[in-house]
Protein backbone atom coordinates (compact mmCIF):
# COMPACT_ATOMS: atom_id res chain seq x y z
CA UNK A 1 0.00 0.00 0.00
CA UNK A 2 1.40 3.77 -0.99
CA UNK A 3 1.27 5.98 1.62
CA UNK A 4 0.49 9.67 0.04
CA UNK A 5 -1.48 12.41 0.22
CA UNK A 6 -5.08 11.48 -1.70
CA UNK A 7 -4.56 12.78 -5.25
CA UNK A 8 -1.04 13.26 -4.99
CA UNK A 9 1.23 11.82 -7.78
CA UNK A 10 3.78 9.06 -7.07
CA UNK A 11 7.24 9.85 -5.75
CA UNK A 12 9.77 10.76 -9.03
CA UNK A 13 6.35 11.68 -11.04
CA UNK A 14 6.04 15.38 -10.51
CA UNK A 15 7.40 15.91 -14.42
CA UNK A 16 6.26 12.72 -16.24
CA UNK A 17 2.60 12.51 -17.89
CA UNK A 18 1.38 9.37 -18.96
CA UNK A 19 0.34 8.57 -21.94
CA UNK A 20 -1.98 5.91 -23.38
CA UNK A 21 -0.75 3.66 -26.32
CA UNK A 22 -3.70 1.89 -28.56
CA UNK A 23 -3.97 -1.53 -28.08
CA UNK A 24 -3.64 -2.25 -32.15
CA UNK A 25 -5.93 -4.84 -33.93
CA UNK A 26 -4.10 -7.38 -32.84
CA UNK A 27 -5.38 -6.89 -29.20
CA UNK A 28 -9.48 -7.56 -30.42
CA UNK A 29 -8.21 -11.38 -32.15
CA UNK A 30 -6.56 -12.32 -29.12
CA UNK A 31 -10.19 -10.82 -27.29
CA UNK A 32 -12.22 -12.96 -29.73
CA UNK A 33 -10.31 -16.08 -29.50
CA UNK A 34 -10.58 -16.88 -25.49
CA UNK A 35 -14.53 -15.86 -26.56
CA UNK A 36 -14.76 -18.34 -29.40
CA UNK A 37 -13.81 -21.15 -27.22
CA UNK A 38 -17.02 -20.31 -24.53
CA UNK A 39 -19.56 -19.75 -27.28
CA UNK A 40 -18.03 -21.92 -30.35
CA UNK A 41 -18.51 -19.48 -32.83
CA UNK A 42 -18.17 -21.36 -36.36
CA UNK A 43 -14.82 -20.91 -38.19
CA UNK A 44 -16.31 -18.87 -40.97
CA UNK A 45 -17.43 -16.16 -38.21
CA UNK A 46 -13.95 -16.42 -37.14
CA UNK A 47 -12.26 -16.03 -40.65
CA UNK A 48 -14.56 -13.13 -41.74
CA UNK A 49 -13.69 -11.02 -39.15
CA UNK A 50 -9.89 -11.40 -39.34
CA UNK A 51 -9.81 -10.46 -43.22
CA UNK A 52 -12.16 -7.45 -42.19
CA UNK A 53 -9.69 -6.59 -40.04
CA UNK A 54 -5.59 -6.01 -40.80
CA UNK A 55 -3.21 -7.10 -38.20
CA UNK A 56 -0.35 -4.70 -36.98
CA UNK A 57 2.99 -5.19 -37.14
CA UNK A 58 6.08 -3.91 -34.85
CA UNK A 59 8.68 -2.25 -37.44
CA UNK A 60 11.98 -0.97 -36.77
CA UNK A 61 12.27 2.83 -37.88
CA UNK A 62 15.79 4.53 -38.24
CA UNK A 63 15.53 7.93 -39.48
CA UNK A 64 18.78 10.20 -40.52
CA UNK A 65 18.53 13.94 -40.69
CA UNK A 66 21.16 16.66 -42.00
CA UNK A 67 21.39 20.55 -42.50
CA UNK A 68 23.34 23.27 -41.13
CA UNK A 69 25.00 22.73 -38.04
CA UNK A 70 23.79 23.58 -35.08
CA UNK A 71 25.05 23.98 -31.34
CA UNK A 72 25.84 20.86 -30.24
CA UNK A 73 23.70 21.48 -26.81
CA UNK A 74 20.86 22.65 -28.79
CA UNK A 75 20.63 19.85 -30.70
CA UNK A 76 20.35 17.33 -27.85
CA UNK A 77 18.21 19.54 -26.16
CA UNK A 78 15.87 19.16 -28.75
CA UNK A 79 16.20 15.28 -29.15
CA UNK A 80 15.93 14.79 -25.18
CA UNK A 81 12.47 16.60 -25.59
CA UNK A 82 11.36 14.51 -28.71
CA UNK A 83 11.74 11.39 -26.72
CA UNK A 84 9.89 12.67 -23.99
CA UNK A 85 7.43 13.74 -26.62
CA UNK A 86 7.23 10.66 -28.71
CA UNK A 87 8.60 7.99 -25.39
CA UNK A 88 9.00 5.00 -27.98
CA UNK A 89 12.43 6.31 -29.18
CA UNK A 90 15.01 3.45 -28.78
CA UNK A 91 17.95 5.68 -29.25
CA UNK A 92 19.55 9.01 -31.08
CA UNK A 93 23.04 9.68 -32.09
CA UNK A 94 23.76 13.29 -32.67
CA UNK A 95 26.29 15.48 -34.36
CA UNK A 96 26.48 19.37 -35.01
CA UNK A 97 25.27 18.61 -38.68
CA UNK A 98 23.13 15.53 -38.40
CA UNK A 99 21.30 13.10 -36.41
CA UNK A 100 19.57 9.72 -36.20
CA UNK A 101 17.10 8.32 -34.49
CA UNK A 102 15.89 4.85 -34.09
CA UNK A 103 12.38 3.05 -32.57
CA UNK A 104 10.08 0.58 -32.82
CA UNK A 105 6.41 1.84 -34.69
CA UNK A 106 3.34 -0.32 -34.91
CA UNK A 107 1.66 -0.08 -38.22
CA UNK A 108 -0.68 -2.43 -40.27
CA UNK A 109 2.21 -2.41 -43.48
CA UNK A 110 5.61 -0.97 -44.40
CA UNK A 111 3.56 1.96 -46.07
CA UNK A 112 1.95 2.95 -42.76
CA UNK A 113 5.25 2.92 -40.95
CA UNK A 114 7.05 4.67 -42.87
CA UNK A 115 4.69 7.34 -43.43
CA UNK A 116 4.64 7.96 -40.24
CA UNK A 117 8.24 7.98 -39.78
CA UNK A 118 8.49 10.54 -42.93
CA UNK A 119 5.75 13.08 -40.48
CA UNK A 120 7.91 11.92 -37.05
CA UNK A 121 10.71 15.31 -37.67
CA UNK A 122 8.52 17.74 -39.27
CA UNK A 123 5.88 17.53 -36.66
CA UNK A 124 8.19 17.54 -33.25
CA UNK A 125 10.13 20.47 -34.89
CA UNK A 126 8.27 23.56 -33.31
CA UNK A 127 7.50 21.56 -29.65
CA UNK A 128 11.06 20.10 -29.67
CA UNK A 129 12.77 22.67 -30.95
CA UNK A 130 14.62 20.54 -33.36
CA UNK A 131 17.36 22.45 -35.91
CA UNK A 132 15.77 22.86 -39.33
CA UNK A 133 17.11 19.45 -41.11
CA UNK A 134 15.93 17.40 -43.80
CA UNK A 135 15.30 13.70 -43.61
CA UNK A 136 18.11 12.24 -45.46
CA UNK A 137 17.63 8.66 -44.80
CA UNK A 138 14.74 6.36 -44.17
CA UNK A 139 15.36 2.81 -42.98
CA UNK A 140 12.17 0.46 -42.28
CA UNK A 141 12.48 -3.40 -41.69
CA UNK A 142 10.04 -5.59 -39.77
CA UNK A 143 10.75 -7.41 -37.27
CA UNK A 144 12.40 -10.64 -38.09
CA UNK A 145 14.29 -8.92 -39.94
CA UNK A 146 15.99 -6.88 -37.71
CA UNK A 147 16.82 -10.21 -35.31
CA UNK A 148 17.89 -11.82 -38.31
CA UNK A 149 20.41 -8.81 -38.93
CA UNK A 150 21.83 -8.80 -35.33
CA UNK A 151 21.72 -12.67 -35.34
CA UNK A 152 23.96 -12.43 -38.01
CA UNK A 153 26.22 -9.99 -36.84
CA UNK A 154 24.71 -7.33 -39.68
CA UNK A 155 23.44 -4.20 -39.57
CA UNK A 156 23.63 -1.35 -36.27
CA UNK A 157 23.86 -3.42 -33.08
CA UNK A 158 21.08 -3.41 -30.61
CA UNK A 159 20.48 -0.01 -28.69
CA UNK A 160 21.78 -1.12 -25.75
CA UNK A 161 22.51 2.14 -24.42
CA UNK A 162 19.28 4.02 -24.86
CA UNK A 163 18.38 7.58 -24.94
CA UNK A 164 20.40 10.56 -26.72
CA UNK A 165 24.22 10.25 -27.52
CA UNK A 166 26.76 12.00 -29.11
CA UNK A 167 28.46 9.91 -32.49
Amino acid sequence: MRRARPGAPPRGTAERALTSVEAGADFDEARDRSTDRKTETTTETRESRAEERPLSKLWHITLSVSGAEAPLKEVRRGLEQLAHDHPFLLTSRYANDHAEIRYWEEARDLHDAAAVALRLWGEHRQTAKLPPWEIVGLEVIDRETYHQRIAEGYGPPPAAPVGVHPY
